[in-house]
């Protein structure tokens, strides 16, 4: 039987117990890399930020209250670490732009073909794929995305509803 997120964390935090902390990276991780990966468009970089998350998650175990599930916890840092990582990353291009212009004239890059999910994504904002992606793929309540997202509740679920009828209206 598999031991409780809560009861890991709980002998992580009082023993030290780095084999609990382990059990529990190996029981997220494969759901924190999805959602990095997702919002970074880049595998290598979502692991990256992955590997730092679950840094980040060791450093302040004391600091998980235990209220909500550990995931939503854990998909908070996660997508703070990408906040982050999202802010650094336009600062250094906003730098760069201002140094050396881009070529008026260049042509973005074609896009090529992406598979139905990209294509239903990319009609949506930034916060609601992020939103319909916590909500659907990773199987986190409306409550838990507006935590993990620093959003209210009602924002949330009109991101969702939102996105929901936008993919529905233009891939009948």
């Amino acid at each position: 039987m598999d031991t409780p997120d809560e009861e890991l964390v709980a002998r992580a935090v009082a023993l030290g117990d780095t084999a609990a902390f382990g059990q529990l990276v190996q029981r997220h991780q494969s759901a924190v890399r999805g959602w990095l990966r997702r919002l970074c468009r880049d595998p290598a970089l979502g692991d990256d930020l992955a590997q730092e998350t679950f840094f980040t998650a060791w450093r302040n175990l004391r600091a998980y209250a235990g209220r909500g599930r550990f995931a939503s916890w854990l998909m908070k840092i996660a997508y703070h670490t990408f906040l982050q990582t999202s802010r650094r990353e336009t600062n250094r291009r906003r730098l760069g732009e201002a140094l050396w212009p881009l070529d008026p004239d260049a042509k973005p890059p074609e896009p090529g073909a992406r598979a139905d999910l990209e294509r239903m994504l990319a009609v949506l904002s930034v916060d609601e794929q992020r939103a319909l992606v916590l909500c659907y793929a990773h199987g986190l309540s409306h409550g838990e995305i507006a935590d993990v997202m620093d959003l209210p509740l009602g924002t949330v679920k009109s991101h969702i509803r939102r996105a929901s009828a936008k993919i529905r209206e233009r891939f009948p």
